[in-house]
């Protein structure tokens, strides 16, 4: 539901001088098809920047309109469940993935254009793939069936309280080889709330990940809206939490046509010339979308990048414990709602 971007003041001179102290070579390239490629060495650290982006404050909603001819829609196509072994790629001709990096999150390092300088660890036509606000129904699948046919990688960020509805889908995401950060609990402005406010959306976000996959995400968190303020950079430096921002938004929370959306990213693309791209699996024009968009970024010669953490991220307990208080017992079930529930007479 990224519908808020903007951008908070830059943080205080010491938090800058502690970490570049903690970050040298911060990226660390552990897997590449072809040749092997030199770490990224941090010789600056640049926290934010003070450009303003747009503001937006309300979602789009899943449309029920029907979708053009050009692109159909691909969640009629079972994805595999979490138990599943992931399937050697069928497709010759994938976009695949180019190389996979792994990131120390120590001191909680920035990444993306749009606010974070210091580490551009992306080569000419690398692309790093990230999704917001899912999981939701349908969307979050037609994403990964997209993904799959494509066999290539992207980076998550669920809302905790997605996670907690829909935990079945986002074992899929998982299931898949996907990266899974978290996007806060409710996908609250933080900078709109107290420090303490703020740190109880971050860990309750997290908390209900790991509730919802049964087992730690990866230690990676995207601001709602990249609206971060510098308390809370502290804090999750504090937390040893990779922060996303991006180098290009494809602002597919305001558009209404796929095509409109291919056409968003792939211009900003070109211009560009790599990046960190911001989609929404919770948007059904993206999942729409996805298909001709991977295979625009294939017939361009874009390259994907997949991106892991080096460690997971520990979550706290009590915030475990208030996750658990607030839904229950039995709502993170590995089965779907049409497993678990059905209609038997009316």
């Amino acid at each position: 539901m990224r519908r808020i971007t903007g951008l908070a003041a830059a943080g205080a001179a010491t938090m800058a001088v502690a970490v570049v102290s903690l970050f040298l070579s911060r990226v660390l390239t552990v897997q590449e098809t072809g040749t092997s490629a030199k770490g990224v060495e941090a010789v600056i650290t640049d926290t934010i920047s003070s450009r303003q982006i747009p503001v937006q404050l309300r979602p789009q909603l899943p449309s029920a309109s029907a979708p053009p001819a050009v692109f159909p829609t691909a969640a009629a196509s079972p994805i595999p469940n979490a138990t599943s072994p992931q399937p050697a790629c069928g497709n010759p001709d994938a976009l695949g993935v180019s190389r996979v990096v792994e990131i120390d999150t120590t001191g909680g390092p920035g990444f993306g254009f749009e606010q974070f300088k210091a580490y551009d660890f992306l080569r000419d036509r690398e692309v790093v793939l990230t999704f917001d606000d899912g999981p939701w129904p349908g969307n979050t699948q037609a994403v990964l069936k997209a993904l799959a046919d494509q066999c290539t990688k992207a980076v998550f960020f669920p809302i905790g309280k997605h996670a907690m509805w829909h935990p079945e889908i986002l074992k899929q995401v998982a299931a898949a080889g996907h990266a899974v950060g978290s996007h806060t609990w409710s996908h609250a402005d933080l900078s709109k709330l107290t420090v303490e406010q703020a740190k109880e959306e971050f860990e309750k976000g997290a908390s209900a990940v790991r509730a919802a996959l049964g087992t730690s995400e990866t230690s990676f968190f995207r601001f709602p809206g990249l609206r971060n303020p510098p308390e809370m950079l502290t804090y999750l430096g504090t937390r040893n939490i990779g922060i996303f921002s991006t180098d290009m938004d494809s602002f597919d929370f305001k558009i209404r046509k796929p095509e409109q959306v291919v056409a968003s990213v792939m211009t900003r693309l070109k211009k560009r010339g790599k990046g960190i791209v911001l989609l929404h699996d919770f948007q059904h024009p993206t999942s729409l979308a996805l298909p001709e968009l991977l295979a625009q970024l294939k017939a361009e010669g874009y390259k994907i990048v997949h991106v892991r953490s080096k460690d997971s991220l520990t979550t706290l307990p009590e915030y475990d414990e208030a996750i658990m208080k607030e839904f229950g017992p039995g709502t993170v079930s590995t089965r779907s709602i049409a497993n678990v529930v059905r209609t038997v007479s009316e």
